[in-house]
């Protein structure tokens, strides 16, 4: 791949967009090698990702403008379905996926930021939709996971205005999880990407799938859905060992041993 660098260690995995002269703005290639860097994540050793933008100016500054400036309507349709199903896929990914967003997250950079579970950001991060600004609305997913995200009011104000927010402003509206010095981004990243990684990735998988699933149903349906998912991890070995691990801290500490979990 030209554009897109995966590599994985301990557990976890790392896509780095690498497009850093063009502040690594999403053209056509650059969203199919996303996809194949998500194929080749291998979900039987990794269990979390870490997704970032190549450099220190950009995690990625938009769609690319000088593609999207000659295409028809039909065209433009069909781009968006491209990053609209990519991000989908990144949103649905059984393993949650982390970004660590560096620089400039606008228009495609902040909705590829939003199809992930966990979003940090540098001290230099700026957020914006500036679509409108372009004569186009947001076509991967802005108008529909930013209200979600933030509300609908606030949506509908960075959305109307085109105004860009800084890190701080995005963490005080709800847009990210924390705010780190540009220095230390990827090891906080990395660190809570370990954390995730050592914990049982069935049970993890189906929380993710839980609460995805619940956001999109009735509060009913989506107990119901939390029900077969809970009651699936008591086929697997992390359920039965995690437990029995616990009874042992409770009867004697000095019997604790780490659990290694398995993905089964």
């Amino acid at each position: 791949m030209e554009y897109v660098i995966y590599e994985a260690k301990d557990m976890v995995g790392v896509i780095t967009i690498n497009r850093e002269k063009a502040l690594n703005a999403l053209n056509s290639q650059v969203l199919d090698e996303l996809n194949e860097a998500f194929d080749a994540v291998d979900l039987n050793t990794v269990r979390c990702v870490v997704l970032t933008g190549a450099g220190d100016k950009s995690f990625v500054a938009g769609a690319d403008i000088g593609e999207m400036s000659t295409l028809t309507k039909a065209e433009g349709e069909a781009f968006g379905k491209k990053g609209n199903d990519l991000f989908l896929k990144i949103e649905k990914f059984p393993i949650p996926v982390i970004a660590a967003i560096n620089g400039f997250a606008l228009g495609g950079g902040c909705e590829i930021s939003m199809s992930c579970d966990i979003r940090l950001a540098s001290d230099n991060a700026v957020f914006g939709q500036p679509e409108v600004g372009l004569g186009i609305t947001p076509g991967f997913g802005g108008t529909q996971r930013l209200a979600r995200i933030v509300g609908i009011g606030m949506a509908k104000q960075m959305i109307y205005t085109a105004r860009n927010i800084k890190a701080d402003e995005a963490l005080r509206i709800g847009l990210v999880n924390a705010v780190y010095p540009q220095a230390e981004l990827m090891e906080q990243a990395l660190k809570m990407a370990q954390t995730i990684a050592g914990n049982a990735p069935i049970a993890v998988r189906n929380c993710k799938k839980a609460i995805n699933e619940g956001l999109q149903v009735s509060i009913d349906e989506g107990a119901v859905i939390e029900e077969k998912l809970f009651g699936d991890c008591f086929e697997s070995y992390d359920q039965k060992e995690g437990m029995a691990n616990f009874l042992r801290k409770k009867d004697d500490p000095a019997k604790v041993k780490h659990v290694a979990f398995k993905n089964a």
